[in-house]
């Protein structure tokens, strides 16, 4: 018996995006068994063989063994599949091609992995697919149960969720019906937000707590360096409470990567608060920037339109660092491998912070340092120029004295400082509208010229720093960045004397 090919639609996803795939299924009742998945499948899909067919089996169809030569296309055939979401889509065709069902796939698209006993399990990337769905105009998503939060964040499409083969086959056979996800209500997921820390609780450090406002306002990277224990850490967790709220658009962008880094669970199917990433000093390359033979998101990804927290910033290797150029530059990575190169968004702000000296009491009146100066400068020339050169504000955290730490002080609320960075932040989407950037630490050399006007006075300013600091043209563009971010805090017009002045003592000391 010669049976009809059938075609069920799926997605594949490469980087942040996903692509329409045709599952294209033919059998043919004659001959020796035999099951071919062809369409560029990489392992986890060829695997899907058996696992469509013990899904089949005990779920009450008939199996593929039952029949003769089993073909399975994944179209287009040149684009990269990764991935198990093509576990029901390659059953359902399976069954619309042997008879076994009979349903209009035409509005229709389907994702998930099957277990052996035709459970669907959950898969990453549903959020990206989903989106394509709804661009496409699909009318109905199917997606696995543990999945349907997150595809519902999508609006203006039917999510419908999955938990089995036979429930899945019952509903599209039209002898049940499967109930769509709920809408999921934005606002309630937006208004609670949280933080361990506040900046209140931390004692002194006034001038660092001034830094980091400006990083937070402008979005500029910051380099923390005091003797262990001065409260390094602390200040960089402290510094997402002070970071402007999430908007809908920057929470789908965020959620995406995490999405496909497979970081989402139900309860948590929309990130609504800025990300903190701190890997520790031995990661890997691939764990910092991403990869893989099918390349995935790495921390810098992670850390999209959040913090990127590098303690220990000198232990980590030279050839880690070194890979942190292109990101702090252009806010985005390109992981190249042998099957294609993949561009994730790294638009974050480092906070860097390291020890003055390898035993970390150098400069501290309360501690003597063993370090020789040969020392000392080898620990202090791991990172290199052109790294420390992206980094705007350089800054000392000295040890707290006993006093101020048991001092009753009223320190300023993480929530009053937010409400000083969101005015600035107010005034720089003002600006740059319609230029494709949000903060003053993304402006090229063109853009700075064009907003940043200098008067005489900041000129002569600007011109001893260069000589006297020996600085590089990037630095340059990054001071006056730094002092546009200063002059927004105070709601200025134009760069001052004295912002320029704020910005300049900020610069590493041996520029």
């Amino acid at each position: 018996m010669r049976y009809m090919p059938a075609k069920i639609f799926s997605a594949a996803t490469l980087g942040l995006e996903s692509e329409l795939v045709e599952v294209e299924v033919d059998a043919f009742n004659t001959g020796m068994h035999h099951f071919t998945v062809v369409g560029l499948p990489d392992t986890t899909i060829k695997e899907s063989r058996d696992r469509v067919s013990s899904a089949l089996k005990n779920s009450g169809f008939l199996p593929p063994h039952r029949f003769g030569r089993i073909t399975v296309n994944l179209a287009p055939a040149d684009l990269p599949k990764n991935s198990p979401v093509y576990d029901v889509p390659m059953a359902l065709g399976f069954l619309l091609a042997t008879e076994q069902l009979s349903f209009d796939f035409r509005d229709k698209l389907f994702i998930g992995e099957l277990s052996l006993d035709g459970k669907v399990r959950p898969v990453g990337g549903v959020l990206p697919i989903a989106l394509l769905a709804k661009k496409l105009g699909v009318a109905e998503l199917y997606v696995p149960e543990k999945n349907a939060t997150e595809a519902a964040m999508v609006r203006g499409i039917r999510i419908i969720p999955i938990t089995s083969l036979f429930e899945v086959a019952q509903h599209l056979s039209g002898a049940t019906t499967l109930a769509p996800a709920p809408d999921i209500d934005m606002e309630a997921m937006f208004r609670e937000e949280s933080f361990l820390l506040d900046m209140k609780d931390v004692r002194g450090q006034e001038h660092a707590k001034r830094a980091l406002e400006i990083a937070a306002a402008g979005g500029h990277n910051i380099l923390m360096s005091g003797p262990p224990g001065s409260g390094k850490t602390i200040l960089a967790k402290t510094l997402p409470s002070i970071l402007p709220k999430l908007n809908f658009e920057e929470s789908i962008e965020i959620t995406k990567i995490f999405s496909i880094a497979g970081f989402l669970t139900r309860s948590n199917a929309l990130v609504t608060s800025r990300p903190f990433r701190s890997p520790h000093h031995s990661a890997s390359a691939v764990s910092l920037v991403g990869g893989g033979s099918f390349p995935r998101p790495g921390e810098i990804s992670l850390a999209h339109r959040g913090v990127l927290f590098l303690d220990e910033f000198g232990e980590f290797s030279k050839n880690i660092l070194e890979n942190l150029r292109q990101p702090l530059e252009d806010g985005h990575i390109t992981v190249s491998r042998a099957k294609g190169s993949l561009h994730f968004p790294a638009r974050f702000i480092l906070v860097a912070a390291m020890n003055p000296c390898p035993c970390g009491n150098m400069g501290d009146p309360e501690r003597l340092c063993s370090c020789s100066p040969r020392e000392t400068l080898r620990y202090k020339t791991r990172i290199s120029g052109p790294i420390m050169d992206r980094i705007d504000l350089h800054i000392e955290v000295p040890r707290i004295p006993f006093e101020k730490l048991e001092s009753p002080e009223n320190a300023e609320t993480s929530l009053t400082i937010r409400e000083r960075v969101e005015k600035a932040r107010d005034i720089q989407h003002k600006r740059f509208e319609g230029k494709g950037i949000f903060t003053n630490a993304e402006m090229g050399s063109a853009l700075i010229r064009e907003v940043c006007p200098l008067n005489s006075a900041s000129k002569v300013l600007l011109k001893q720093a260069v000589s006297t600091m020996h600085l590089s043209a990037r630095a340059y563009y990054r001071l006056i960045k730094l002092a546009r971010t200063i002059a927004d805090l105070e709601a200025a017009d134009h760069i001052l004397p004295k912002h320029l002045a704020e910005a300049i003592q900020y610069r590493f000391k041996s520029e």
